[in-house]
């Protein structure tokens, strides 16, 4: 089991002190946790994109290329790259040149989006949506297969026995499919045989073992290794000594609701929190006992091989998300591991 933690750079006002960090401060509070998640053991430490005013981080591989600098053995991924609205012959050469510069510890996660900004942005359609992320992700696949490609699609211009260059360290990428835990999507995964990570947002954590076990079953019937076939899980959460679910609260509220305004959803409201942050609910929050004892129970329905954790949501301040980052490493990840019976690497 893998455990770590990603961000999107938020800077939304404090919804407790009214506080508003600065983006540059929110970088520089980027690279001190990817710093602290190096020294505590974590496997991962993930940034995804953003094109709000709410998020510091709109551009990843440079945030990543300088936590590179910095650490000494995680890995470091997107969380995600909106593929549908990029080209994926810079995406690859900019992650491949991530991976030299880290010593082969780039990952590359690439999703549709929860949020629409960068398609008016970078002029792609959305009534395109589906046709866009099959093109390129199917491409994207194809540049990481081979340094010479020629291909045709409707979205970018053919390549022609074209030259990818640079490659990775060991040759080849090591990409995901994120996915909010639609079947289609866990099929797509499944058929291209990629590692799959889904993004659990709300509900309960079972409703998402039918399409982690979808995901596998689809696989091995396309023909792909049982053995390369990762599942990932991600959410929020924060863990804390004590009172970490009434610290998290106010947070979880203020982003929920804005997110629930802008689409038209429910309001949330503490009832709502509450089911969440149950045993079996959406929040990994609690002391260290309590967020691994989540952790194992996740995995025995999902039997999933990586979980990581956005500790930030709604701007939490950086001293909070430390000593989250700290007790995730030192206690959660041996406590989830020994329960699981799986030796430290």
């Amino acid at each position: 089991m893998e455990l770590g933690i990603y961000s999107f750079g938020d800077i939304h006002p404090n919804p407790v002190t009214g506080e508003r960090v600065s983006p540059q401060q929110r970088m520089a509070d980027l690279l001190e946790r990817a710093r602290l998640a190096d020294q505590v053991g974590l496997d991962y430490f993930g940034i995804g994109e953003h094109h709000r005013p709410d998020y510091a981080v709109s551009s990843v591989v440079p945030v990543l290329a300088a936590a590179a600098a910095q650490t000494t053995r995680i890995h470091l991924g997107s969380a995600v790259t909106v593929l549908s609205t990029e080209d994926p012959v810079r995406v690859y050469q900019q992650f491949a040149t991530l991976d030299l510069l880290s010593g082969g510890r780039a990952e590359l996660t690439a999703g549709r989006g929860s949020f629409i900004e960068s398609y008016p942005l970078f002029g792609a359609e959305l009534g395109d949506y589906e046709e866009l992320y099959e093109e390129k992700i199917r491409l994207l696949l194809q540049l990481d297969a081979a340094e010479r490609i020629t291909w045709t699609g409707k979205f970018r211009a053919a390549l022609d026995d074209a030259l990818i260059l640079p490659r990775p360290t060991s040759g080849h990428l090591d990409i995901w499919i994120a996915t909010g835990g639609t079947p289609a999507s866990s099929v797509r995964a499944a058929r291209l045989g990629t590692p799959v990570i889904f993004a659990l947002l709300g509900g309960a954590v079972g409703n998402f073992a039918q399409h982690a076990q979808l995901y596998r079953e689809t696989a091995v019937r396309a023909g792909h290794d049982p053995s390369n076939l990762k599942v990932g899980l991600s959410g929020v959460g924060l863990v804390l000594r004590k009172d970490a679910s009434a610290v998290f609260k106010p947070y979880w509220l203020d982003t929920m609701k804005r997110i629930s305004s802008e689409r038209g959803f429910p309001m949330p409201s503490e009832v709502t929190y509450n089911m969440q942050a149950a045993r079996t609910g959406a929040i990994f929050v609690g002391n260290p006992e309590e967020v691994a004892e989540k952790i194992v129970l996740a995995h025995s329905q999902m039997q999933h091989d990586r979980h990581i954790l956005q500790l930030d949501w709604s701007s939490v301040p950086q001293a909070q998300v430390l000593e989250s980052i700290e007790l995730l490493g030192t206690e959660v990840l041996p406590m989830v591991r020994r329960e699981l019976g799986v030796v430290a690497p």
